[in-house]
């Protein structure tokens, strides 16, 4: 299958807001709001988020589409406010259907860092991994990214750790 990567449209919250509880659904663990949070969000709550992450100048989401247009996943990129001189990429996810070798994982964490790389100043870009989603990690490891050594509570369960990860090559890497 062949999949085309491309940032979300300001007018598309409604896809946005379909595969973002799609993914709190399928791995409420991956994510720091819960399902129950997010499907309580209003429509000008989903249409201002759509329309920041579309527009905005240095924070974006992308959308994966299969060859139907159907939207199979996801991920974002943007600032660490709390973290100065850091991005962060979130929010990544893909269907179920849609993983593995042949899915568009690698063509979303990929169109992620090369936005954040020529779209912000940070020096580092990290992403936040549940101890748990183990999958998870391997895959990032394989794309670059290494453990930093730092583990944060998860959000939505304090008692658990979220492991911080940092890209590698993040400023090494041609624009």
């Amino acid at each position: 299958m062949i999949y085309r990567v491309r940032r979300i449209a300001s007018g598309e919250w409604r896809a946005l807001r379909a595969i973002r509880l799609e993914a709190l659904r399928d791995s409420p663990i991956a994510f720091s709001s819960s399902l129950a949070e997010a499907a309580a969000f209003s429509n000008t709550v989903w249409q201002q988020q759509a329309a920041r992450e579309a527009d905005s100048a240095s924070s974006a989401t992308f959308v994966a589409m299969d060859e139907a247009g159907d939207w199979v996943g996801m991920a974002a990129a943007a600032p660490l406010a709390e973290v100065p001189d850091h991005a962060h990429v979130y929010a990544v996810y893909v269907s179920p259907a849609h993983r593995g070798p042949a899915g568009p994982a690698a063509a979303l964490m990929a169109t992620a860092i090369r936005f954040a790389r020529d779209h912000t100043d940070a020096a580092w870009l990290t992403l936040g991994v549940h101890e748990d989603n183990l999958h998870a990690r391997a895959f990032y490891r394989k794309l670059g990214f290494a453990e930093t050594g730092k583990v944060v509570p998860y959000v939505l369960n304090p008692s658990r750790k979220v492991h911080v990860m940092g890209y590698q090559h993040f400023r090494s890497a041609p624009r």
